[in-house]
């Protein structure tokens, strides 16, 4: 993440409408194998509440949220129609490859 807020850094801030945002609709951060237990929307409802609404999030090429997905989650509890945003005009490569997860430095 450290990499991408680099390069998004001299890019120009700009607005998306919450409804262009895909992820609006769709399971983001439960998957498969992970129950979204009470405690564990708790925690996602603290994120929520402790975001700089102020700061941009971070959109991909294809409009997808790369950063920033607690802030969007904000913006639709406060009722706003869009939100700032920085896009990154290409996917930058991965900083690891055929490494297991695990192996991962963070």
């Amino acid at each position: 993440m450290d990499r991408l807020i680099e390069l998004s850094a001299a890019l120009p801030v700009g607005e998306v409408a919450l409804e262009d945002i895909p992820e609006i609709d769709s399971v983001y951060w439960f998957h498969e194998s992970e129950e979204p237990t009470v405690r564990k929307v708790v925690e996602h409802f603290r994120r929520v509440e402790d975001v700089d609404p102020s700061s941009p999030i971070m959109l991909g090429p294809d409009n997808r949220v790369m950063d920033g997905m607690h802030r969007v989650a904000r913006a639709l509890l406060e009722g706003r129609p869009a939100i700032k945003t920085v896009r990154l005009q290409e996917l930058p490569g991965p900083d690891y490859r055929r490494c297991h997860p695990d192996e991962l430095p963070y």
